[in-house]
């Protein structure tokens, strides 16, 4: 059995993850999509909690016909302990596809395969760029798998975003 480990804080789930995720099925049994810093949300470069991550990587993946399991993975700040945090909460896997160099080397390190993921149009499909869309008012749906603009649509995140972005410091602060 080959399953595979891709991680990302998919904020949101994007096209190009999921480009590289569709290649990535095509070499393994399984994949295991960890949600990386799933106790982060609420914040301009982190808007999305980790449920409504899961539902936008579940909602995109029933698609290809692979078992996947897709679980939320809290950072620990610690590296040394960081790897098999990650085997505590998922199911075993036998490679792991990165781009990160750091994920690479933990892995590497405990003599766990790892393969560099393919990047699929990385200027276009990010989240950073998505994130900026929404916030401008400019369109974005077409960078993201018709299920997770769903999901967004659902929660109203392109609202939420918005809110996080305005701040409660007047431009000038007054000091009492």
């Amino acid at each position: 059995m080959n399953r595979a480990f891709y991680i990302g804080r998919f904020q949101p789930y994007h096209l190009g993850h999921h480009a590289v995720i569709k290649k990535i099925v095509k070499e393994v049994d399984e994949i295991v999509v960890g949600i990386g810093s799933a106790q982060q949300s609420h914040t301009v470069s982190d808007p999305f909690t980790a449920g409504e991550r899961v539902m936008m990587v579940s909602r995109s993946l029933e698609e290809l016909g692979i078992i996947y399991y897709v679980i939320p993975i809290a950072d620990v700040d610690r590296h040394a302990i960081w790897v098999s945090h990650v085997r505590s909460l998922t199911p075993p896997f036998n490679i792991v596809y990165s781009n990160n160099p750091l994920v690479i080397d933990l892995f590497s390190e405990t003599n766990i395969q790892t393969k560099r993921s393919p990047l699929f149009q990385r200027g276009i499909y990010s989240g950073t760029e998505i994130r900026r869309r929404m916030l401008a008012d400019e369109a974005w749906e077409d960078l993201v798998p018709k299920a997770v603009a769903e999901v967004i649509k659902e929660i109203d995140g392109v609202r939420r975003l918005k809110d996080l972005s305005r701040t409660d410091v007047p431009s000038s602060a007054t000091v009492f």
